[in-house]
């Protein structure tokens, strides 16, 4: 199953400028899916980091993965997550591998999702160009969305 960025929406509450997957590729819920972003000069943290030397920070490619994960998660569950929010518990294993620079385009996968009451965890990976980037393994839990 692909996702556009109308279904990416509907799913994850992120917006502009956090929103940090452009489309999805291939979804096997409960297994896997592949996704991307493309990264552009207009993207507002390159005006800090660095000026003259613009290099995605490492923090917005582990969140890129954790969205594309938060989107395996809810194309995996049954019902409503419209009063849910997936939230970060863990992060193992992150190793950065090459730099993200505007023009890149990041392909972001994450598999082997694993289920267990409302803690969800998954490898991560983002390539650039073939090449790997960044890796991690994510945990989040499944919480109640503020009222």
């Amino acid at each position: 199953m692909e996702m556009d960025i109308e279904k990416i929406m509907r799913l994850l509450p992120h917006r502009y400028p956090f929103l940090l997957v452009d489309r999805v590729v291939e979804c096997e819920p409960g297994q896997k899916i592949r996704a991307y972003k493309n990264v552009t000069i207009n993207e507002p943290f390159f005006q800090g980091h660095f000026p003259g030397a613009p290099i995605m920070p490492g923090v917005l490619i582990l969140e890129a993965l954790a969205q594309t994960g938060g989107l395996l998660a809810a194309a995996s569950l049954d019902g409503s997550l419209a009063d849910k929010l997936f939230l970060f518990t863990g992060l193992d294993g992150v190793k950065f591998r090459r730099q993200v620079v505007p023009g890149d385009r990041i392909d972001l996968e994450c598999s082997n999702m694993r289920m267990k009451l409302k803690l969800c965890k998954m490898d991560a990976r983002a390539h650039v160009e073939g090449k790997l980037a960044c890796e991690a393994v994510i945990t989040a839990a499944l919480g109640d969305r503020p009222q």
